[in-house]
């Protein structure tokens, strides 16, 4: 009984959460369409069914994506105040447009001192905005950009995405790191995704209704504990209708990128 509350309970969440992020991705201002990421937890099988290719090896792009940088591989240190540093890696070679507007970004200081304006705990922390409400941002080339999406990179926990509203060539500023644990209660929603695929999932974590509609161009290699401790901030409405802006700021002081050293 205590198992079909708690799907029931689960269910009435996602619907909830998938409703205000739809009409957030909606709402528009002078600066143009909030950039986002949606937390559609419910997908069905035909929707499953046309992302995915059966030849692709799952566990090993798995083990690639989360194994730990090269030496001399470039890497971004993301020195979050008053709670420690968040260590990423890249995949240039699969999202080189998301990766070159991120570091440059980065290395232009474009970066600093903004925040992470949405925490949604077991879903994602977002941040890169210089408006700080999911409305601001621009990439380095000024207009936005497309997603990349390749089926080798999966948001797994610590995959670093960028963020994007519904139009075409929306990709900004904006990036986001998903924080989710494995949970039993969303696998039974992953209905139509590869035996393969779940079964990484299983193992890694992350947030799957994600997969092939956003941009994963890096991965965290380490720091994922203050990723988890910023996801578990206390959070306030913010105007997008749900409880996921911090009540207390959490602000990026720096990102140094630098290359990675055994």
């Amino acid at each position: 009984m205590k198992k079909v509350c708690s799907l029931i309970i689960l269910l009435i969440l996602m619907v909830t959460l998938t409703g205000c992020s739809t009409k957030s991705e909606n709402k528009t201002n002078t600066s143009g369409t909030r950039n986002t990421s949606r937390q559609n937890s419910v997908s069905n099988t035909s929707k499953a069914s046309t992302k995915y290719d059966s030849n692709v090896d799952y566990a090993s792009n798995a083990q690639k994506q989360m194994s730990m940088p090269e030496e001399g591989e470039t890497v971004a240190i993301l020195h979050i105040k008053n709670f420690g540093d968040i260590k990423v890696k890249f995949f240039e070679d699969i999202a080189p447009k998301a990766v070159e507007n991120f570091v440059t970004h980065a290395k232009n200081g474009y970066y600093n001192g903004l925040t992470f304006h949405r925490v949604i705990n077991e879903f994602m922390i977002q941040g890169g905005d210089p408006k700080g409400d999911g409305t601001g941002g621009e990439s380095i080339w000024g207009d936005g950009f497309g997603a990349e999406l390749d089926s080798r990179l999966v948001p797994y926990r610590g995959s670093l995405c960028m963020a994007m509203s519904m139009l075409p060539d929306s990709i900004g500023s904006q990036f986001f790191i998903t924080q989710a644990h494995y949970s039993s209660q969303m696998e039974a929603y992953l209905n139509g995704y590869p035996t393969p695929l779940v079964e990484q999932y299983r193992t890694y974590g992350g947030y799957l209704s994600l997969f092939m509609e956003y941009t994963v161009f890096g991965q965290v290699y380490e720091g994922i504990e203050v990723v988890d401790k910023i996801a578990g901030v206390e959070t306030a409405m913010s105007d997008m209708g749900e409880s996921s802006k911090p009540v207390e700021d959490v602000i990026i002081e720096s990102i140094e990128v630098t290359t990675y050293k055994k």
